[in-house]
């Protein structure tokens, strides 16, 4: 679980939190270049770019998501590509990362405001890469599984459904694994790509296959 190091940085970096203004809502099954198109950053990154069809990004130094549970400290300052979700969705996209430092992380992310969120992907500690679920409503908890690759991409899907959110991964897109299911409160979401780098200096992110749908029963 957490070490005190992640406790360490709050001291020594200051937050910074970007109140960029929210697009509007797009329609279900929308194209993977039309999304990106549409989604800003809350906290912006060092850097992003577009390589062929992946989106890569370079997060800041001393960033993460994280309320209170374990430590007392709230940080908000990690870097969040999104866009208005209604309604019950599927969000979905392909994740990879150059992780190098500990808790470098980067995945996907569901949020209604800063006290009310979910973010899910890889996270990098003890040495090697874990898949990891943080669900926050006032507090974050954590939970951690062996990640399904060593090195290579995962599919992460967030599928909202009413009071409920449920987040699965996947190494070919096709099939899934269910993670972790939680409640998340009935209000009007954003839902996008997430990356931080809690206690090193930035790493690449890379994302692809970015898709938005309507959730069926």
């Amino acid at each position: 679980m957490l070490k005190t190091t992640r406790r360490s940085f709050i001291a020594r970096g200051a937050m910074f939190v970007g109140a960029l203004s929210i697009p509007k809502a797009i329609p279900a099954e929308a194209a993977d270049s039309d999304l990106l198109a549409r989604m800003t950053w809350f906290n912006e990154p060092a850097s992003s770019k577009r390589v062929g069809e992946k989106l890569v990004v370079h997060s800041r130094a001393k960033t993460d998501f994280w309320r209170k549970t374990f430590y007392g400290y709230i940080t908000d300052n990690g870097h969040f590509l999104r866009l208005k979700a209604e309604g019950d969705f599927v969000f979905e996209a392909r994740v990879n990362g150059q992780y190098a430092a500990l808790y470098d992380q980067a995945g996907l992310m569901v949020r209604i405001n800063a006290e009310n969120w979910m973010k899910c992907g890889t996270e990098f500690f003890d040495g090697k890469r874990h898949a990891s679920v943080v669900f926050t409503r006032e507090f974050s908890d954590w939970s951690t599984m062996p990640d399904l690759t060593d090195s290579g991409p995962v599919w992460w899907r967030a599928v909202r459904k009413g009071e409920s959110l449920e987040t699965l991964c996947s190494l070919d897109g096709k099939n899934f694994t269910s993670v972790r299911q939680g409640y998340f409160p009935a209000s009007t979401a954003e839902a996008g790509i997430m990356c931080a780098a809690p206690e090193g200096l930035g790493f690449d992110a890379e994302f692809d296959h970015l898709s938005l749908s309507s959730a069926r029963s």
